[in-house]
């Protein structure tokens, strides 16, 4: 028996918001959408050519408070080609949250407060 990992979904509070943060921040794009039939719900899949894996953002129409997300010692992490650009990039775009340089990783933080680490290829 064989289990290939496919997607890890977030709930966000803003999803306009969420899909510019990934497409800006990490270069991913919409794949496809599902929007409930009465409205409650929207679920927007992100990828993008490095991978099969995707991250789905579902919204919540009812949702009018910011999700509990603990301690935030969960995370997605990225791998990217060019390091320091992409430490640049994001500290410009000011969603640099933690930095291990004894590790030589990062991670970024989404506008719902998710974390996303941040490694160098190797």
């Amino acid at each position: 028996m064989k289990f290939k990992m496919i997607h890890e979904n977030y709930n966000v509070r803003d999803l306009d918001k969420s899909l510019s943060f990934y497409n800006d921040a990490l270069g991913l794009t919409e794949k496809r959408r599902k929007v409930s039939d009465d409205g409650s719900f929207i679920i927007v899949y992100l990828g993008n050519q490095e991978s099969d894996f995707e991250l789905e953002l579902t919204w919540l129409k009812n949702m009018e408070r910011p999700y509990d997300l603990g301690d935030c010692e969960f995370h997605l992490a990225f791998q990217v080609d060019d390091y320091e650009a992409a430490f640049k990039k994001h500290k410009e775009m000011d969603c640099v949250c933690f930095e291990n340089s004894a590790m030589g990783i990062y991670f970024i933080e989404d506008p719902d407060g998710y974390w996303l680490e941040v490694v160098p290829t190797r």
